[in-house]
């Protein structure tokens, strides 16, 4: 039997249990993300792959992400943000499992197949993105917002680390553990995590429901400016999965573990800054002001890799870069879906996610060319100017005001 619903905002109790859900939900599933992608180039190379390979494989994933999050994101707005995210987490599973078979038997097209499915499911980030946003208002949107980001922090943290400890195992052994940890977050959201967006009374679940458009969402004001903004840090962020290692490898002789530390140091320093900076932040200083602190501290820490002569210029790089994910992942979601307004939150998220995502389709492919082409300072060089062009970007978001949440809608335990 169902419990009650709400049809206030949502209680202060019900507010707590969906952002501790959300934050373990994130957690598993980014420790499997980060178990593998510090390692990815080093998988490619030992099937017989290039830079250009590698890149070519994140960007696969990334094109069939860009295609399903716009319609994942509907999804969430017509049956819920539940069943997205147990599609999500299954897909993960599924897609781990099968890329922990690629190493094995070491064919290619296999690990090609596996991000391929990966990023077809890849709904996760959005529905809980907009999930929190349903039971959070203006005030508690963007701590809310650093809560999931604080569970990609600490997982990207954690998986590395665990990442370098298993693969002495064998390579097949950190993406079977990362399939095991969607598997137990798809089992907890199952049973334990509440809906939290229904349609209100009357109002029947079908597909003439509002479908979000890119052209909707560029017709609104501020949203424009919040894609171009999601385009422009994923283009700089994608040069670390391409790049880092094996410019790490390149210049210092760095191996797996060394590179899944740097991962590691970049998601302490994200974590961080989102489970405890970013409430008390947002009290004091407009959020896009802290939009531009981030694309700074992005660019800068970017421009310390180009140049890096010793090892400690990378470690100082990735705090920085960490400093600037922390900042720009909530405040991006915060203003996404303060400019969207209740009903077509879903919608939007999943747009901005595919900005973000179209990032993933390019950056890879342009970061493995330049490393091959010019070396490996190139990439992350572009990165510098994509920080730049964001800070602009930035700017012309603070002459905007976010509109004021509507109330969250209503909500089942």
């Amino acid at each position: 039997m169902s419990p009650p619903p709400w049809t206030s905002p949502a209680p202060r109790h019900v507010q707590r249990r969906v952002r501790g859900l959300v934050f373990v939900t994130v957690f598993l599933d980014l420790v499997g993300f980060g178990l593998i992608i510090p390692l990815l180039p080093f998988y490619v190379e030992s099937m017989g792959g290039t830079a250009t390979t590698a890149g070519v494989l994140l960007a696969l994933f990334s094109t069939a992400q860009l295609v399903a999050s716009p319609v994942l994101g509907r999804l969430s707005d017509r049956v819920g943000r539940r069943p997205v995210i147990l599609l999500s987490l299954l897909g993960n599973a599924l897609s781990m499992a099968l890329f922990a078979y690629s190493t094995h038997v070491r064919l290619l097209p296999l690990l090609f197949a596996s991000r391929l499915l990966a990023g077809a499911t890849a709904g996760n980030l959005a529905a809980c993105q907009a999930a929190v946003a349903d039971v959070t208002d203006e005030h508690g949107r963007t701590e809310g917002m650093g809560r999931v980001g604080a569970g990609i922090g600490l997982g990207m943290v954690l998986g590395p680390v665990i990442g370098g400890v298993l693969h002495v195992w064998g390579a097949w052994a950190p993406p079977l553990a990362g399939a095991v940890l969607a598997a137990l977050a798809m089992m907890g959201v199952f049973f334990f995590f509440p809906e939290t967006h229904r349609p209100h009374a009357g109002e029947p679940v079908t597909p003439e429901r509002p479908r979000v458009r890119v052209s909707q969402v560029l017709a609104r004001p501020g949203l424009g400016a919040v894609l171009a903004l999601t385009f422009l840090v994923f283009i700089g962020m994608t040069n670390l999965q391409v790049s880092l290692g094996l410019l790490a490898q390149a210049r210092f002789g760095w191996g797996e573990r060394e590179v899944g530390r740097l991962f590691a140091l970049m998601g302490l320093t994200t974590f961080v800054l989102q489970a405890f900076g970013i409430g008390w932040l947002t009290r004091r200083v407009r959020d896009t002001t802290l939009v531009l602190v981030g694309a700074a501290c992005m660019g800068t820490g970017l421009g310390l890799i180009a140049a890096a002569s010793h090892g400690a210029m990378l470690v100082l790089a990735m705090v920085l870069v960490g400093s600037g994910t922390g900042l720009l992942q909530p405040l991006m979601a915060s203003l996404a879906s303060g400019f969207a307004g209740r009903e077509l939150r879903g919608g939007v998220l999943g747009v901005v996610q595919s900005a973000g995502g179209l990032a993933r389709v390019v950056g890879p492919v342009w970061s493995g060319f330049l490393y091959s082409r010019l070396g490996p300072g190139a990439p992350f060089t572009s990165g510098v100017a994509a920080s730049g062009i964001a800070l602009l970007v930035a700017v012309s978001l603070r002459r905007r005001r976010v509109p004021d949440a509507s109330p969250p809608s209503t909500l089942k335990a």
